[in-house]
């Protein structure tokens, strides 16, 4: 009876092992990515060349491809979250991490709000998904296909509209989350040499050379200066900002009135396109992806958001467009370069885009290397041609 306990007891123990082993992975792979953040990138980088140069890129092995694609991407995303929250350990005990606009902001949300975190977590997800969602519909015909497009835009809008209610009606970002950063180094040895008592001091004073200076009055030790390709860009990031020292919820403003309704304008407008070119592609009387009126709806609404927007900011803002922060300018700047993606979809590029681009391949045929490049041109308008994400902005 002994034996069988013991038995038992050693299984059990085996057991918890066991289970146990997957936690301990996972903690000693985020330390390995913590510590080696460049390589990763590298590596990711890398990963993400391999779907370009498969051969049949996107006309024979496009889900295949895409699949690769959206695995480097979710996996940079896992990544991404793995720094940000050893970044938020050293910000707990290192305050003079200089951080962008964008990540003091977005990181600041993502620590008040779970569900915040939780939502711009699956809108990312979605957003590296939805052309090879798109691409696997596809195979079940059209009307599938669109059915899918659909519903991608609408979780898209539900989420964006999610977090603009957790931030109190605050313009959204793109990305939503936290940009990846490098975890700085703990900065051990200047904390040393500053408490260290004077004849301390003197010491690794003596054996760091010239790299360091001691000052004769108060014999305290000032650390190395980099080096002088680097001094511009050391002393431009010990400069502080109005940004800087505002609190991150100060980094964009409310908007409210006009500015809500254009920001809810913007939000939905991919859906609103989205079902009009599903109902004039599939409508008996329409003229497929050559029809105009989609793209004249879906643009009115977005440049119509755009000057709601500005109308707003120069009612409500003191000094009109120049009052913005610079996260804000940023962003609004993002949004402008981004309505060119408008010369790449529906009925522009239809009856416009499509002739130029395939001119100017036509005229790189038969020469050398200019061949290669008009190839690749010729793979992507495969893309533009047959699916509607690849041109998809928000």
């Amino acid at each position: 009876m002994e034996r069988l306990k013991q038995v038992a007891k050693d299984g059990a123990n085996q057991t918890h092992v066991v289970f146990n082993l997957p936690p301990k992975w996972l903690n000693m792979y985020s330390d390995f990515i913590t510590k080696n953040a460049g390589a990763v990138s590298q590596v990711e980088g890398a990963l993400r060349s391999l779907t370009y140069i498969i051969p049949g890129r996107f006309r024979e092995s496009d889900v295949a491809s895409e699949s690769l694609n959206s695995g480097v991407q979710l996996l940079a995303l896992y990544h991404d979250s793995l720094l940000s929250k050893a970044l938020e350990r050293r910000l707990r005990t290192q305050k003079n991490v200089h951080q962008s606009p964008h990540n003091r902001y977005t990181r600041h949300y993502c620590q008040k709000s779970p569900t915040y975190r939780r939502t711009a977590t699956t809108l990312s997800c979605v957003q590296y998904t939805e052309l090879l969602l798109e691409m696997m519909a596809k195979r079940k015909g059209e009307r599938t296909r669109w059915r899918v497009v659909v519903l991608l835009e609408a979780i898209k809008a539900l989420c964006r509209l999610v977090l603009m209610r957790l931030t109190n009606s605050r313009p959204l970002l793109d990305p939503p989350l936290p940009e990846r950063e490098v975890v700085p180094e703990q900065p051990q040895q200047e904390e040393e040499v500053i408490h260290s008592p004077p004849s301390e001091r003197s010491n690794s004073h003596s054996d760091a050379g010239s790299e360091q200076w001691t000052m004769p009055r108060t014999s305290l030790t000032l650390p190395p200066l980099p080096n002088s390709d680097d001094i511009s860009s050391y002393l431009m990031s010990k400069v502080l900002t109005a940004d800087d020292i505002k609190p991150p919820k100060a980094l964009l403003h409310r908007v409210s009135g006009l500015g809500e309704a254009a920001e809810i304008m913007y939000i939905v407008r991919p859906v609103i396109y989205a079902s009009a070119m599903a109902y004039w592609c599939q409508h008996e009387g329409g003229r497929g992806k050559a029809d105009w009126r989609p793209w004249l709806l879906g643009l009115s609404i977005e440049y119509g958001a755009r000057q709601l927007a500005k109308r707003d900011f120069e009612t409500r803002r003191p000094g009109g467009a120049r009052g913005l922060t610079q996260l804000e300018k940023e962003e609004l700047k993002k949004r402008g370069w981004a309505m060119a993606w408008w010369g790449m979809r529906g009925a522009f590029y239809e009856n416009v885009t499509k002739g130029v681009i395939r001119g100017f391949t036509g005229s790189l045929k038969g020469k050398p290397l200019l061949d290669m490049v008009g190839n690749l041109i010729d793979d992507y308008e495969y893309l533009w041609d047959e699916f509607y994400m690849p041109t998809a902005t928000l």
